[in-house]
C-alpha cells in the first residue's frame, strides 16, 4: 500500500520523511519546543530546512536544550563557545539572533503568560486548515505572518521576515498546509 505525502518531502531522506510524518503541521504548545522551532527557522534563512534539521541535535546541545532563561542570559563567552563548537551553522549574526530573540520572548511571556498564548491567539486558538492541492501553489506568507513579523521586529527580533514566520506557523501547526491528498491532512478528516 503506498502512502501519499506532500510533494516537497525528499522520500530518499529518512530524517525528512520522519519530520514530515511526525512533526510538521502538528499543533505544538510546549514553550521550549516553540522557542526551539522558532530559533531553528531563523537559522534556515539562506539555507535549506534539511540542513538545519540535520543539525538540530547540535543546536540543542549548543543552546543547552533551548532553555529560554539560560539562552536569554548568554554573553560573549557563550557566543564564542557556540561558534567554536562545530555543532551549528557558523554564523555570528544568526547565533546572536537566537539570544536576542530569547530576550524578546521573555518579555512576551511576561506580557502574554506564555509563547503558546502569544502565537496561538493569532489564529484564534486553532489551526487554519488551507486547501492545498499542490505544495508549489501554497502560500508562503499571510496577513497573520505579516502582523506577527511587524510585532516581533518592533520588539527587536532578528533574522525574521514574514516568510520565516509563516514557515514557523506551518511547522508548529498554526497553519495546516499539508497537501489535500497527504496522509497527514487525511488524519484531520
Amino acid at each position: 500500500m503506498s502512502v501519499s505525502r506532500c510533494g516537497w518531502v525528499k522520500l530518499s531522506d529518512p530524517v525528512y520523511v520522519a519530520y514530515h510524518d511526525e512533526e510538521w503541521g502538528r499543533a505544538l504548545h510546549d514553550e521550549r519546543a516553540l522557542f526551539e522551532l522558532f530559533s531553528l527557522e531563523t537559522q534556515s534563512a539562506g539555507l535549506s530546512w534539511l540542513t538545519i534539521l540535520k543539525k538540530r541535535e547540535g543546536y540543542r546541545e549548543a543552546f543547552e536544550g533551548f532553555d529560554l532563561n539560560k539562552v536569554a542570559h548568554y554573553g560573549e563567552a557563550d557566543i564564542d563557545r557556540i561558534l567554536n563548537s562545530g555543532l551549528v551553522v557558523k554564523s555570528r549574526p544568526k547565533i546572536e539572533a537566537i539570544i536576542t530573540n530569547a530576550r524578546g520572548f521573555l518579555e512576551i511571556q511576561k506580557e502574554y503568560g506564555s509563547l503558546d498564548a502569544y502565537f496561538w491567539e493569532k489564529v484564534g486558538g486553532k489551526a487554519i486548515i488551507n486547501d492545498v492541492a499542490d505544495y508549489k501553489e501554497a502560500a508562503c506568507t499571510s496577513d497573520i505572518s505579516n502582523t506577527i513579523t511587524k510585532e516581533l521586529k518592533k520588539r527587536g527580533f532578528k533574522f525574521i521576515g514574514t516568510t520565516t514566520v509563516y514557515a514557523f506557523m506551518q511547522a508548529c501547526g498554526m497553519v495546516d498546509d499539508h497537501e489535500n491528498s497527504c496522509m497527514c491532512k487525511q488524519r484531520r478528516k
